[in-house]
């Protein structure tokens, strides 16, 4: 029904609500996940009819490949286009990726060596870069290996550099976001946007930070990588805020855990990272 619903749209599903469907645009960050999860879905138990449905809202994604205002591009693009192509090599669909990269390496400044994030709030910041961004440096490794452009490769490097050196506590926790002076690339505020308090652990930007440095290990090889994302492994496994069935409170300093709600989508990210890094690590 959802399905026969959203037929004659551009609109992706977002989630149901009292059990009505909420509909998202192509604009919104996580709109590559659906078109994504199709993908995974086909992979899983392959289908014509999965592959058309996985085709078809992949390509109510495409327009985002010219965005330049925000970051999200990794999400939304190579969430569908990047498993699309894993999965049946269709042609046109390098295309859309090595487009989106491009738009994405706009918002990269050499002055501060990050990809900035946010366009507003600008009163308060001068250039924000939050956690999650870690997650789009993906595509920038894959466009870097597919079309022999050692820049896209070289800015996902200094990014993660970067965000090694400013984003992280000597716990290896980590800030949501940090702000830079867009002339010096110096560090000027480290604060939250979503997590319960500034120095607070926001689960789910542990969750983006032990993923994004487990694939940049995969991607580069470089073992300083690895060892980071050895340490917010520890950081999660070891907190003794975590319950016991290792779904994350939203954040692990919560003022009323254990009544704090969880997150689900945290749990499944870290899972994620837990898999890859088990692979990756000796221990």
């Amino acid at each position: 029904a959802m399905a026969k619903s959203l037929d004659n749209s551009t609109d992706l599903p977002r989630t149901f609500v009292n059990g009505k469907l909420i509909t998202s645009d192509s604009k919104w960050w996580c709109s590559g996940f659906f078109p994504g999860t199709l993908w995974y879905l086909y992979q899983n138990g392959p289908t014509e009819e999965l592959k058309a449905y996985a085709t078809k809202y992949t390509n109510r994604v495409e327009d985002q490949k010219y965005t330049t205002d925000n970051h999200d591009l990794g999400f939304v693009i190579y969430c569908s286009f990047g498993n699309g192509l894993r999965l049946t090599q269709t042609e046109g669909y390098k295309e859309v990726i090595v487009q989106a990269t491009k738009s994405l390496t706009t918002r990269y400044s050499d002055k501060v060596g990050l990809i900035r994030s946010w366009d507003w709030n600008t009163a308060v910041w001068q250039y924000p870069v939050i956690i999650d961004n870690m997650m789009n440096l993906e595509m920038l490794m894959w466009a870097s290996k597919h079309t022999g452009n050692k820049r896209f490769a070289d800015i996902a490097i200094s990014h993660a550099d970067k965000t090694m050196k400013e984003h992280f506590r000597k716990d290896f926790s980590c800030y949501h976001v940090v702000d830079y002076n867009a002339n010096t690339g110096k560090s000027r505020i480290k604060q939250t946007w979503q997590g319960y308090s500034d120095p607070s652990s926001w689960a789910r930007g542990q969750a983006w930070a032990a993923y994004g440095y487990s694939m940049m290990y995969r991607e580069t090889g470089k073992k300083r990588y690895l060892t980071h994302a050895e340490n917010i492994a520890k950081f999660i496994i070891n907190n003794p805020n975590m319950p016991e069935d290792k779904v994350p409170y939203w954040d692990f300093d919560a003022l009323d855990i254990p009544n704090a709600k969880r997150d689900a989508s945290a749990a499944a990210i870290m899972a994620s990272a837990f898999i890859e890094l088990s692979i990756q690590t000796k221990d």
